[in-house]
């Protein structure tokens, strides 16, 4: 209808109305410079029309503070009871925090250039503690609403980096070994590792050489003074003793000899009732929480002989108010086994033990509900069911075993002779 009306109008009509048609096209088309806008322009924005289908449940309430009222840096000499009074925590909280950290047991492992923060309510009550061992080690207590606390252990595999030291033996191989960058920790595991194949005061002489591989630890480019043995290489005359940790943990010769005795699954002379199991999910039966039990309980009389797994070195012998008399040991770079509620210790701090030695004696201390054995096993740091766990073993490894670690050998022996 409306071509109908345009060919009915005069030819100068129909010329006015084709040039304002081609006005009209070329000012829309023609490019046109917009000014920005540089001004916020406020909009208002109705969330619940928005969000229609969000919960109306509360959310946690988040400490207002993010900065801790006291934060302290752990120096000798310094004790649990004067860092909490300190802050201004009384003894009963104190207490409190202890017994949350009965299953973690990190604020007896506090050592001086630790940190240790304390955050409080307008009251002055500890809401949060927060314990800095390094960048890759941190463990933090939270306040539940009916004053008890929770512990969180929290741990950053980072980033591990090669470092080699070589040297020759100049002296004690302590000394040399420590010249060369080796820490005391370091040089007490390559000696334990090659006792049985190497007398290092009488064997060694001027001249004979050495070298390590070591893996250290780093958390966002700082180190976190965590290191592994990867490899040793001692030339000493004629000789060479070499120890190579494989993908197992296991530590062996060149050719795949394991240098390690085998561990045994149960620390005592001869099987006995196991009363709890391994549970990392555990819940409280009364409060519900998650409240792991990161060990085994078997129950043994008092005065009952704990024997070591396997070989180590004992790292801490301690009395605590909620796990009782312990030990801990230590076995080569991935292994720790714990012992809780002992009525005797019969090692002290920086024994070696062997396999099958009596370390102590099992009891009752602690917070307990009956005489039992206690027993913890941690593979990096993290605990895991002792009754599961794949143990250390002294067998040969098989032929694709050996393929594999002679291949992993050949490799760092290659870093190590280039340092």
């Amino acid at each position: 209808m409306f071509f109908t009306h345009i060919s009915s109008l005069p030819n100068f009509h129909k010329r006015v109305l084709l040039l304002g048609s081609l006005l009209v096209g070329a000012s829309v088309l023609w490019p046109v410079t917009h000014k920005p806008v540089t001004e916020r322009v406020p909009v208002a924005l109705d969330m619940d029309s928005l969000l229609p289908q969000m919960s109306a449940a509360p959310l946690p309430v988040m400490p207002a503070e993010s900065t801790p009222h006291y934060d302290y840096l752990i120096a000798k000499g310094d004790t649990l009871s004067s860092l909490f009074s300190r802050a201004g925590i009384n003894q009963q909280t104190m207490y409190q925090v202890l017994e949350a950290d009965l299953n973690v047991l990190a604020l007896d492992t506090l050592m001086p250039d630790n940190r240790i923060k304390f955050w409080l309510d307008n009251n002055g009550e500890l809401q949060k503690l927060e314990l800095y061992f390094s960048p890759a080690r941190q463990v933090v207590f939270t306040r539940f609403a009916d004053g008890s606390f929770n512990a969180e252990e929290i741990v950053v595999d980072g980033l591990w980096q090669n470092r080699i030291s070589s040297g020759e033996i100049r002296g004690s191989f302590y000394v040399s070994a420590q010249r060369m960058g080796l820490s005391a920790a370091e040089i007490t595991k390559v000696e334990s590792l090659l006792k049985e194949k190497l007398n290092f005061s009488r064997d060694l002489r001027a001249g004979d050489t050495f070298s390590v591989l070591a893996n250290d630890q780093y958390v966002e480019g700082v180190a976190t003074g965590a290191s592994q043995i990867l490899g040793i290489q001692i030339k000493s005359g004629k000789r060479e003793i070499t120890a190579f940790q494989h993908s197992d943990g296991n530590f062996y010769d060149a050719k795949g000899n394991s240098l390690a005795k085998s561990f045994q699954r149960i620390p005592l002379e001869k099987q006995m009732r196991l009363t709890s199991h391994f549970n990392s999910h555990r819940k409280h039966p009364v409060t519900g929480r998650v409240a792991p039990h990161n060990g085994t309980d078997f129950g043994v009389p008092i005065g009952t002989k704990v024997v070591a797994p396997g070989d180590g070195v004992v790292t801490m012998v301690t009395d605590h108010q909620f796990a009782g008399k312990y030990v801990v040991i230590e076995h080569g770079n991935k292994f720790k086994t714990r012992y809780l509620h002992l009525s005797k210790s019969l090692v002290k701090k920086g024994d070696r033990v062997s396999r099958g030695q009596v370390i102590a004696l099992s009891g009752n201390t602690g917070r307990s509900t009956g005489p039992h054995l206690h027993y913890e096993f941690h593979v990096n740091g993290r605990p895991v069911d002792p009754m599961k766990v794949s143990l250390p073993t002294s067998t040969a490894l098989n032929a694709n075993e050996l393929s594999e670690f002679i291949s992993l050998v050949r490799s760092r022996q290659m870093l190590m002779n280039l340092g």
